[in-house]
């Protein structure tokens, strides 16, 4: 399952506009739903590839959740001209 990235522009100079929000949420939801699943599985999961792939799969979103956290912070701020 994909989870649905969030365009730029949905974005307006550090303040997320109506829409950013609402696909904010979404995509936070999305995120921890899709961590909940793949923990779930890896408790019924034996060691070997398909447990391997998994773990790679839960690392993965927790660094799209960081990534996410920090492209969302209010304190990135655009490069200086």
């Amino acid at each position: 399952m994909r989870t649905p990235v969030c365009a730029p522009s949905q974005f307006t100079q550090g303040k997320e506009s109506a829409m950013g929000r609402h696909s904010q949420s979404h995509i936070d939801d999305n995120l921890n739903a899709e961590r909940a699943r793949i923990i779930a599985e890896l408790e019924n999961t034996q060691p070997g590839p398909q447990r391997d792939l998994l773990e790679s799969k839960l690392r993965q979103l927790e660094t799209a959740s960081h990534i996410d956290e920090w492209l969302t912070s209010s304190g990135l701020q655009p490069p200086e001209e």
